[in-house]
């Protein structure tokens, strides 16, 4: 699959499960994207790892220091899975997984060069030395109950936004 059409395939199947979806060329409309979808009053954590991440930390006013405190975390995730529309976040580099997964809006970052066509693929990839840990998210976080009543955010975030840049 070519780049193009693997970029098309994530965001489309991005979208069916309900994440906001931006594709961005550069730093500079990166950061413009970030403040068209995160408040920026909203205390944010954004681990600023790496260069990505430390060019979209000085956008917020409002950065706290530990995801628990924050009502959006902002990150560069490892990757996504283009036939599913899935984010593949990592304990890469000391990451905390759980920091996308507990605030209640979740923007992810994702570099065009990190998008893999299939699971497989992933796999593939880092065959050689895999993450210690990782979680696979498509989409926000939905429930439901015994008599299929759906509940969004209850498990993860009620809302994702995925940056693809």
């Amino acid at each position: 699959m070519s780049g193009t059409d693997r970029e098309r395939l994530f965001l489309e199947n991005a979208a069916k499960a309900a994440a906001g979806i931006h594709s961005v060329s550069g730093t500079g409309d990166l950061l413009a994207a970030l403040g068209r979808v995160v408040a920026m009053d909203s205390p944010v954590y954004c681990p600023g790892v790496t260069p990505i991440e430390r060019a979209a930390a000085a956008l917020f006013p409002n950065r706290v220091s530990d995801y628990a405190a924050a009502t959006v975390t902002v990150e560069e995730v490892f990757g996504a899975i283009a036939e599913t529309g899935t984010l593949v976040c990592s304990s890469e580099g000391g990451r905390a997984v759980q920091a996308g997964l507990l605030p209640a809006h979740h923007v992810a970052i994702v570099r065009r060069d990190r998008i893999f066509d299939t699971l497989d693929d992933f796999f593939a990839a880092v065959s050689g030395a895999p993450p210690t840990n990782i979680t696979l998210v498509t989409g926000p976080s939905r429930t439901a109950d015994i008599e299929l009543t759906l509940a969004i955010g209850v498990h993860g975030p009620e809302r994702l936004d995925i940056i693809l840049v």
